[in-house]
């Protein structure tokens, strides 16, 4: 739980009149004791064999008498209120007026910086980080691992952006390979200009299934989509207009998605960006020995040393074009160049975890120390996303499918406000009970996708995050003009609110708005539970918008 540190000064200086230390020293072997709901614990704890040089060699019981001694010795102040010994430890339990004041003083000073403005961080050194995620591919499906990507990497992402670092982060799209060939081939012969224009994404994926199935009893199409690739990596001006205008309507159309999804890119990078960089990769692979022949003409590298051919990774194929793990080495070194970056993530399900070993490696064995910087966050697989229209095969199907659900559920709801904007809330709402059921589970773990499960407002879910923010900004509306300008802290007296204002958490605020009424009490009363609520509203906003969802203000 944060507290304002003059608390531990305070603590600390008490110590060091006794202990005859300084009280900076002392400060690193205080820590806060983890709240319980269940029994009323100390606030804070000093764990003593931290302080004694030779503890190794006191036994258990030594370290418990000289606890107690200890405890004995110092005396309570208006600080501290009690003093007590537990196994191996000092005690301190803060005054209760005092912690409540200090806490609610610094979440409303701090606002959305409550938290982060800790001694733990203080010492933490600005760091360049890079974080690649979401990373769809062109006219394919842009399946729930890239949405599953999209919502962690973002999380990551702001995560660090919050603790002061740099951060930038990159869209790295599927935008060249050999289905290009495919997708060129295939618009030539069954597209359609307007259809493009109107919705690229939809019309691109149609006409990349077509070929596809073409193909298969076609074999002038397969050769047609081979040469219409050459030509692309060749750098044919033809082919490559028609690819740059698939590539630029896409993204267009994915930025309105992700605005939807209030999620944002510095960058749109992609695989095209390393065709020509990916030959410098080889030049100086082959000038390290590092390339090796197969039979069938492929040009792998041995990773294992050791001539296993499961360890081989292909790094072109036979007829010169690049491959996926030749663009990534690029694109690392290029990212490297141009941020200088101290730590490099990459947000992708763990299917792709080998991939990205070897990249790592093929880094290293190429010379570049800096490998070590890299770093991927695999995650696990979601089954079964289906919209009522069948699988998922967009972006815009999930956000749309998250809308009507959440349009359903608040017509039948009978507290539901008139709202300004009802399609805009449902999305909202909806939208953070979608994040927050993907981030319940363990990351790594695969897990069964349930809209039902989505939508529960009972329990730890998104819906209920958002019942209650919107919960206490209407209280705030209600009374805000009156009872904001100045409160009495003596008058939070309940056990209740002080519960509250050490979880600082949505159920007990959901409940308690019930039960600290602000309505018929006292001015002063209402007032001090009123600046209670904003607080708990303001910490519970930043925990939301960190996970990466807009709080709604009314439902």
């Amino acid at each position: 739980m944060p507290r304002k540190h003059h608390l531990l000064h305070e603590e600390a200086s008490l110590l060091s009149r006794v202990l005859d230390r300084p009280a900076d020293s002392l400060i690193k072997s205080i820590s806060a004791v983890p709240i319980s709901k269940k029994e009323e614990v100390a606030d804070f704890q000093l764990a003593l064999d931290s302080l004694l040089e030779d503890h190794n060699n006191k036994s258990r019981l030594d370290i418990q008498l000289q606890a107690k001694k200890l405890a004995e010795k110092l005396k309570c102040d208006a600080v501290v209120s009690a003093i007590s010994a537990g196994p191996g430890t000092l005690n301190f339990k803060i005054n209760r007026e005092l912690l409540t004041k200090t806490v609610l003083q610094q979440v409303i000073e701090d606002g959305s910086e409550y938290g982060l403005k800790s001694e733990l961080f203080s010492g933490l050194p600005q760091r360049r980080f890079v974080v690649e995620f979401s990373s769809p591919n062109v006219a394919k499906k842009f399946h729930v691992g890239h949405l599953r990507s999209t919502i962690i990497g973002n999380f990551i992402a702001n995560l660090k952006e919050a603790l002061g670092h740099q951060v930038t982060r990159i869209n790295y799209i599927g935008d060249w390979g050999m289905q290009f060939g495919l997708l060129g081939t295939g618009f030539q012969l069954f597209g359609y200009e307007e259809k493009l224009q109107s919705n690229p994404l939809q019309h691109l994926f149609e006409v990349y299934v077509q070929v596809n199935k073409e193909v298969a009893d076609d074999k002038n199409i397969a050769k047609l989509a081979h040469e219409f690739f050459q030509r692309l990596e060749l750098g044919d001006m033809q082919a490559l207009s028609l690819w740059q205008r698939f590539r630029d309507l896409s993204i267009e159309e994915y930025i309105r998605m992700y605005k939807r999804l209030g999620v944002n890119f510095d960058e749109y990078s992609g695989e095209s960006f390393y065709r020509e960089k990916s030959q410098d990769v080889l030049k100086l692979m082959d000038s390290k020995g590092l390339l090796q022949k197969t039979i069938k003409g492929n040009v792998v590298v041995d990773i294992s040393g050791t001539g296993d051919p499961s360890s081989f990774c292909t790094v072109m194929r036979s007829d010169g074009t690049s491959l996926y793990a030749t663009r990534d080495l690029a694109a690392a070194i290029d990212r490297m160049d141009k941020y200088n970056f101290d730590t490099m993530i990459y947000v992708t399900d763990k299917g792709q975890q080998k991939h990205f070993q070897q990249v790592f490696q093929m880094l290293k064995m190429m010379g570049y120390e800096w490998a070590e910087r890299c770093l991927h966050v695999p995650f696990g697989i979601v089954k079964g996303m289906k919209t009522r229209r069948g699988d998922v095969t967009f972006l815009e199907d999930v956000l749309n499918e998250i809308q009507s659900r959440m349009l359903k559920n608040m017509a039948s709801i009978k507290t539901t406000k008139k709202l300004m904007n009802p399609q805009e809330t449902a999305e909202r709402v909806g939208l953070a009970a979608l994040i927050i059921q993907d981030f319940k589970g363990l990351l790594l773990s695969d897990y069964e996708f349930s809209w039902d499960r989505v939508f529960q407002s009972r329990g730890d879910t998104g819906v209920f995050l958002q019942y209650t923010h919107a919960r206490l900004h209407s209280l705030e509306e209600t009374f805000g003009c009156g009872y904001l300008n100045d409160f009495n802290i003596a008058c939070l007296r309940e056990p209740q609110s002080l519960l509250i204002l050490q979880h600082l958490l949505s159920h007990l605020a959901a409940v308690a708005h019930k039960t600290l009424q602000i309505k018929d009490s006292p001015t002063e009363v209402a007032g001090a539970r009123l600046h209670l609520f904003k607080a708990v509203r303001s910490v519970l906003a930043n925990g939301m918008k960190l996970l990466g969802i807009t709080p709604v203000c009314r439902m």
